[in-house]
């Protein structure tokens, strides 16, 4: 039988915890042998892929017996530091018997926060890619606490398939997909389109045993990179050959319909929340004027009623409604003072040009 053309030249894959290990919280061999055998496949076909793998506190956990008094905290680096060794050597070996090499990259939350250093991390990736290196990703659990910690693996995957603008986002889960559970009977909703906003009619936000995210959090997540361009898929990890058939373009999961994509510097603001330096407060007729979809807008002094905290040109700040919420995020042309002696006023370049300012929808 002929090979379907792949509909997707460059992936991130992201693996949950529960669709690679047990109830006892152990490696499963037989689906890491088909996972890495499907992205042997892939890349023999010339297709570039990323794999952002959870799964290092849970392979922890079927490894090392505490003993003595640990806080939650502390217990959570353990598992992870002892589990990442196993993980990432479970899915090296595999690769190996493919003739692959496999690369380990491990991040927290701070390191996306500097552009510099994001465009290091790029730059890492594109070379391992080049080298037909399969880059593995994972959250540096060991030392990733409270502010540095990413919501969950979807949180972090949905960053670097971003970043480095792929074709699409497959978050692999130990489900079929996004249910729709409106009726008496369950189906699986196969197309979400982008202007979708409503997940939790269709979900149940509960999160997976060992991991920390949920459904709700990879609609969210997989509802912004459809809208920055990118197609996501969520699917079942455990299904035989279903990065194949995803890739072939079969209708499997649920798959998030792509908007028009995005700039590379536009997809790096969108996923600024929790990173900004400071923030303005603009008036409702800025709202209405850069929220316009049949114009371009930037946000000028003159729409600006407060600035709040100290930033730099150059950082990425937070744009709020005077409520309180959150209207959108954008790189800053001038520093905090600068946007202060001018607040409000006419005649001035903008504190955010157009091509540097994310709406949130």
């Amino acid at each position: 039988m002929t090979q379907q053309h792949p509909v997707y030249r460059k992936i991130v894959v992201k693996v949950g915890t529960n669709v690679i290990t047990g109830r006892d919280g152990r490696l499963d061999p037989a689906i890491l042998d088909s996972l890495t055998g499907q992205i042997a496949a892939l890349s023999a076909r010339g297709i570039e892929v990323i794999l952002v793998s959870s799964g290092a506190v849970g392979a922890g956990r079927g490894i090392v017996q505490l003993t003595g008094s640990l806080t939650p905290v502390e217990t959570r680096q353990v598992m992870a530091a002892t589990g990442q060794i196993r993980l990432i050597n479970a899915y090296s070996d595999r690769f190996e018997k493919h003739g692959m090499l496999a690369a380990q990259i491990l991040v927290t939350k701070g390191d996306f926060r500097d552009r510099q250093h994001y465009l290091n991390m790029r730059t890492c990736f594109r070379a391992l890619l080049q080298q037909k290196i399969v880059p593995i990703v994972n959250e540096n659990d060991a030392v990733a606490v409270t502010e540095l910690m990413f919501t969950d693996n979807d949180e972090l995957s949905g960053l670097i398939a971003s970043m480095m603008q792929v074709d699409a986002h497959i978050i692999l889960s130990n489900i079929d997909g996004l249910f729709d559970l409106s009726g008496e009977t369950r189906r699986v909703i196969s197309e979400v389109d982008p202007s979708s906003k409503n997940f939790s009619q269709y979900i149940r936000p509960t999160k997976s045993e060992f991991g920390r995210g949920g459904m709700l959090t990879k609609c969210n997540i997989a509802h912004k990179l459809s809208r920055l361009g990118i197609t996501v898929h969520i699917a079942n990890g455990m299904t035989p050959g279903i990065l194949q058939s995803i890739v072939a373009g079969e209708p499997v999961g649920t798959r998030f319909l792509p908007q028009k994509s995005k700039h590379g510097i536009k997809r790096w603001i969108a996923h600024s929340e929790g990173l900004e330096k400071g923030a303005v407060v603009i008036n409702e007729g800025a709202i209405a004027a850069l929220s316009a979809t049949d114009h371009a807008s930037s946000l000028l002094p003159v729409g600006i009623t407060a600035v709040q905290g100290s930033f730099s040109k150059g950082d990425i700040i937070r744009v709020c409604a005077e409520d309180g919420s959150v209207v959108g995020y954008g790189m800053a042309t001038c520093n905090d003072e600068k946007a202060r002696a001018t607040l409000g006023q006419k005649g001035h370049k903008p504190v955010i040009h157009y091509d540097y300012l994310y709406i949130v929808p």
